[in-house]
């Protein structure tokens, strides 16, 4: 079953159980699929990759709006985007623990012989590649840092 089937779906059941919330972010998923399925020049489906890639871009915008939010005193504006970005979450595989992150680093820095920080372009674009909507990217990059650094 295919993301914007599974989407759909949801949508369907959002509806049904009149849950406002996951329909606002259902239709905002929707919508970034199809804007990306005619930006990309026709109707063929979109890779799992790129699918990730939309829904964590998706979940790090209404954290990052709601972390705003929350600066300025507004959890009645933060609450709606924190509970969107759960609802899109559900879509993404399961995040991995740090502990996890760091395994897969040390055997990508062991693998190319990375030495130093002058390596770390490439071992984030072997690892953000390998963890594509499992890791976020500021997590990756400060352990990378850490490992690079020692």
């Amino acid at each position: 079953m295919s993301l914007q089937d599974k989407v759909m779906t949801a949508m369907k059941a959002a509806m049904k159980e009149k849950n406002q919330t996951a329909l606002a972010a259902l239709r905002a998923v929707k919508s970034e699929i199809l804007l990306a399925k005619t930006a990309s020049g026709g109707s063929e489906d979109l890779s799992e990759e790129q699918e990730l890639k939309i829904l964590s871009k998706m979940v790090k915008q209404r954290k990052d709006s709601a972390a705003i939010f929350t600066e300025q005193g507004r959890e009645d504006l933060a609450q709606p985007e924190l509970d969107q970005a759960e609802v899109i979450n559900q879509f993404l595989p399961e995040a991995l623990s740090d502990e996890e992150i760091e395994k897969v680093v040390v055997m990508t820095i062991d693998s190319i012989g990375a030495e130093g920080m002058k390596d770390m372009g490439k071992v984030m674009g072997i690892v953000s590649k390998e963890l594509a909507g499992q890791a976020d990217g500021k997590t990756i990059s400060n352990i990378v840092k850490a490992k690079l650094s020692n």
